[in-house]
């Protein structure tokens, strides 16, 4: 795991700003592809992140009984009826 990463938040912010920066092109070659190495590692991070959440979900539910959570959640809010 990568020490300069401090927390999913962090992460998250860092990974915004790069997006940003990387988004507006005005970098040279070399930086972007830093930015773009550095983006990866933070993403990678917060994947690990949510899949660690996902699995604490899945052991706490009502019933203490192991259930994935559902693929998809919100995704009925989303159907026009």
């Amino acid at each position: 795991m990568d020490a300069t990463i401090k927390d999913f938040e962090a992460a998250i912010a860092e990974l915004e700003s790069i997006v940003k920066k990387l988004e507006e092109g005005d970098l040279p070659l070399e930086t972007s592809l830093q930015l773009y190495e550095r983006g990866v590692q933070l993403s990678r991070f917060c994947h690990s992140r949510l899949e660690e959440a996902e699995r604490r979900i899945e052991i706490l539910n009502e019933r203490g009984e192991l259930k994935p959570a559902p693929a998809a959640l919100g995704e009925d809010d989303k159907q026009v009826p």
